[in-house]
Order: structure tokens, then C-alpha cells, then sequence
């Protein structure tokens, strides 16, 4: 009988699963080793650039030597908007307290020179600065631009303004960094790489949760088109694109130093998404509320000659549509009376070709609804044309769903309008809200509801509405100037050495 040899055992065949995790193991640990050489490589770059900016001189900007140089990132400083004021009052008060240090606004607004934004910033706002303002001009605001991104536009304008901030950087490194236009995604680049103190001050959180749960119930909206909305397959993926964003925005604000915020609903959302509660204050926006109060709180015009009055900026969230159409509705209401000689003046600022296009089809609608001889559009026009416009008008109307704020609103209540804005927002937590008790204006939200609300008011007897005129006035202080100056300077103390 033959003895078993070894060939005669049956052989031992590996599993596929075997086979393929040694083949996984093979690769591993070279990529690893490659991941971590990279990593390595980036760092020491990154160190690099760090050290790079630490010893770039800035003779070109300090006077004298080891002077503090402080800087404001708002690409669009000329626009003219509530932004621009908040800019520019944050100057004038930080150059009364640190009156020795250099001051420098990074600006796209290469159209124009330093003496003409700062020219531009008194003719529209009446605020003159204590000292000149350097200014860094910026040749790739492009880059930001919404046009520039027809899909993913958050994500496009956020990884541009990176590519913009590296500009600012690369050619002024200064000591204390504050973007005060909402480009959070340059936070960590200055703070990081540029080894400097940041603060914030934040109008309108990039994403907010209102904005997830618009996607989320997919309802249409300017930033939700209808093909979305229509869509399950496309509202998830578009949801899932948001909340990526939203938590990649919340660790770039994370890291600054000192975040503001211009109101209440503006505060919930960057704490929702931030988690910065031990940084973040409430710091209203300054209203010139003194200069318009001179504007006497006489009766103005009769119902059937009034004039509305719109102040915002040209933009789709200020839906300038929505006032048009509301006050078509309102003319409807009126002829059946008697024929009006009603007047909806739009007030506000062009930042560009798209705010001008946007102009256009708003002129277009007043065609279409046959109102064109009942609505004026006034832009960029000075203050002084401003206040007169205000001074006449009866009522100031807002439309924009969940404002952040709303300069204008307040400005409307100080020089005796009866504002009607929306009820959401701003306007609704922090500004159109009773003064001792007393009512100091209107919120609607709907098409219909502004129409109703408005021939309201002009159907309200002079004396009540002049009562809630004065009510108004007087809650407005809350937000002036030199309170915006006493909250803004305790703010950023933190960023300023002892």
C-alpha cells in the first residue's frame, strides 16, 4: 500500500476576501506613508507662507514703526447700502479710540479713487472720517460675484473669497483683521497664515436655517428655483450640498476672535451654526436717526396724494417685485374711490450690472401692470435728495422676507413715516415692535396683506397716525450713532493689546 505524501493533501484554496485584503494591506501602508509625506510637505509650506507674511514689511502702510495697522475687508465699500454705514461708522469710532493707528480697507472698486469712495461715503451717509483710510484695491473681485457661479453659488463665491482674501493678504498683512461684509471663509487664512487678530461683524449669516428648511419643504424661492423644488431626487442632493456647507461655514466663523451681530434673528442663526456664545455680541447697526429728526411730524399729504417710500438696495432678496405688485393691488383699491395721484418712490443703491438688469425688469413689471406713471425709481441719488424723500412720505414700506436688520426701516420710522414691513426678521424681532406699550408700525407678509395694510393707513385719521408716527421716533434712538459707537468699541477691545 502507497504512504501519503504531502502532494496527495488536499490543497487549501484562499478566499476571494483574503486575497483582496492582503492586496488592500499591500497598498496601505505605502499610501500612508505617502499621505503622511504630503501632509508634511503642506505643512512646511504653509509654515513657509506664515513666516513669509510675519516678515513682509508694511513701511508702505505704517507711519512710523511699530505702528498697530488695522484692516476692513469690504470688497464693495463704494456700494452705497446699510453695510457701507456700518463700515465706515466703524472707522470714524475706532479712529477717535486708536487714534495712532493705520487704517486700511480692502476694495474692489477699482473704478474709482480713495478720494472719491471716501467723497461717496459723506455725499450718501453724511459721515466724515476723523483721519484718511488707505485703501488696498483688489484686482479679483470677480471672483465673489454670484454671476460667476450659476450653480453651486455658495460654495463658488466662498472658495472665490478665499482666493480674494489671498490677494488682501499677500498685499497688506495687517495687525488686526475685520471683515465686515460676511466672508467668513477668509477668517481662518488671516488668522492661520496671516497671524493675525480677526473679528467679525456679521449682517446676514452666509447659510441660515431658514434657508435649509426653505430646501428642505422644497418651496420655491430667488435661492430655490422651481426645477429644484419640482424635483425629490434634486431637493435631497441640494439639501445634503447645504448642510455640508452650513457645517463647513460654522468652523471658518469659529475662528474668529470677536464675532457681531446686527440683531436678534441674525444672532440665533450665527449660534446655531458658529457655537461661538462666549464671543458674540448683538451690536445694532448705526441709523442716522438724529438727522432725520429735525423733519417736522406735521400731516403730510391726503390719502389719495400720498407717497410710499422703498429704501434698500437692488438685490433679489429685497423683492422689490412683491411692492410693485402690492402697490398695483393698492391703486385697484383706491380708483374705486377716487383717482389717485399716488406715488411709490424706490430708493436705493446699484452695486453693479446685475442690480441694474434687476432695475430694468422691475420697470417692465410696472409696464406690464400699468403703473409706470405711478412709480419712480431713484438711485444712488445723495442724502440730501434722500431726506426729502423721506420727509414726504407717508408711508415706508419694506418687503424682504427675514431681513437680517433693516437700516432703512429705521430710518423710515425716525423721519416720520408709517412703516409697513415684513413680518419676519429684523423687523419683526427688533425694530417694528410696541414702545411702551404703544404700536409704532405694521408687518404683513403677503401680497394681499401689504395692499390691505397700506389703504389702512391712508384711511386712518390724522390723528392716529400721527400718534403712531411719534411712537416710532421715539423708539428709534436705540439704534444711533453713538450707540453703535459705545457697543462696537466694547466689542472689539480683545483685539487690541492693553
Amino acid at each position: 500500500m502507497r504512504q501519503l505524501g504531502l502532494s496527495d493533501l488536499p490543497k487549501v484554496t484562499q478566499p476571494v476576501s483574503v486575497k483582496y485584503l492582503r492586496l488592500f494591506y499591500s497598498f496601505l501602508f505605502p499610501g500612508l506613508i505617502i499621505c503622511g509625506i504630503l501632509c508634511f510637505c503642506l505643512f512646511v509650506v504653509l509654515w513657509r507662507i506664515r513666516a513669509t507674511l510675519r516678515k513682509m514689511t508694511l513701511s508702505e502702510y505704517r507711519n512710523k514703526k511699530n505702528q498697530m495697522v488695522i484692516a476692513f475687508f469690504h470688497p464693495y465699500c463704494n456700494a452705497g447700502g446699510g453695510g457701507e454705514r456700518v463700515l465706515w461708522c466703524a472707522l470714524r469710532a475706532l479712529q477717535k479710540k486708536y487714534h495712532e493707528a493705520t487704517y486700511v480697507v480692502y476694495t474692489g472698486d477699482e473704478d474709482v479713487t480713495g478720494e472719491q469712495i471716501l467723497d461717496d461715503a459723506f455725499r450718501r451717509f453724511n459721515i466724515k472720517l476723523v483721519h484718511p483710510v488707505k485703501f488696498v484695491f483688489l484686482r479679483k473681485r470677480y471672483l465673489v460675484e454670484a454671476s460667476l457661479y450659476p450653480h453651486f453659488t455658495l460654495l463658488g463665491q466662498s472658495l472665490g473669497s478665499i482666493l480674494l482674501g489671498w490677494e488682501a493678504l499677500w498685499k497688506c498683512r495687517p495687525d488686526v483683521y475685520i471683515d465686515s461684509m460676511g466672508y467668513a471663509f477668509t477668517l481662518p487664512l488671516f488668522k492661520y497664515l496671516g497671524d493675525c487678530k480677526v473679528g467679525c461683524y456679521v449682517h446676514y449669516p452666509t447659510i441660515s436655517t431658514d434657508m435649509l428648511s426653505v430646501v428642505r419643504n422644497q418651496n420655491a424661492a430667488f435661492n430655490n428655483a422651481t426645477f429644484i423644488t419640482r424635483n425629490f431626487l434634486l431637493s435631497k442632493v441640494k439639501l445634503f450640498y447645504y448642510y455640508l456647507f452650513a457645517l463647513i461655514y460654522g468652523l471658518v466663523g469659529s475662528c474668529s476672535d470677536v464675532v457681531m451681530v446686527n440683531s436678534s434673528w441674525t444672532l440665533n442663526h450665527i449660534l446655531s451654526l458658529w457655537k461661538v456664545h462666549s464671543c458674540c455680541r448683538i451690536v445694532y447697526p448705526p441709523c442716522d436717526v438724529k438727522t432725520f429728526l429735525d423733519i417736522p411730524l406735521h400731516e403730510k399729504q391726503t390719502a389719495s396724494e400720498a407717497m410710499v417710500v422703498s429704501v434698500g438696495q437692488f438685490r433679489p432678496e429685497k423683492n422689490h417685485a412683491l411692492q410693485i405688485r402690492a402697490f398695483a393691488k393698492l391703486l385697484e383699491k383706491m380708483v374705486t374711490e377716487h383717482p389717485p395721484s399716488l406715488k411709490l418712490i424706490l430708493i436705493g443703491g446699484c452695486r453693479n450690472r446685475d442690480d441694474e438688469h434687476r432695475v430694468n425688469q422691475l420697470k417692465k413689471l410696472c409696464e406690464d401692470l400699468g403703473v409706470q406713471e405711478y412709480v419712480e425709481f431713484q438711485i444712488n441719488i445723495p442724502f440730501e435728495e434722500f431726506k426729502y424723500y423721506l420727509s414726504r412720505a407717508t408711508i415706508g414700506l419694506h418687503t424682504m422676507w427675514n431681513e437680517h436688520f433693516g437700516i432703512g426701516v429705521v430710518e423710515c420710522m425716525a423721519a416720520g413715516t408709517v412703516i409697513l414691513a415684513h413680518n419676519s426678521g429684523g423687523p419683526k424681532l427688533d425694530i417694528v415692535v410696541p414702545y411702551e406699550g404703544n404700536k409704532t408700525g405694521f408687518l404683513a407678509e403677503n401680497e394681499e396683506d401689504y395692499a390691505e395694510t397700506m389703504a389702512h393707513i391712508l384711511c386712518m385719521s390724522p390723528e392716529k397716525r400721527l400718534q403712531i408716527r411719534k411712537n416710532a421716533r421715539q423708539s428709534v434712538s436705540r439704534f444711533s450713532d453713538q450707540e453703535f459707537e459705545v457697543r462696537f468699541l466694547s466689542s472689539v477691545t480683545k483685539l487690541f493689546p492693553n
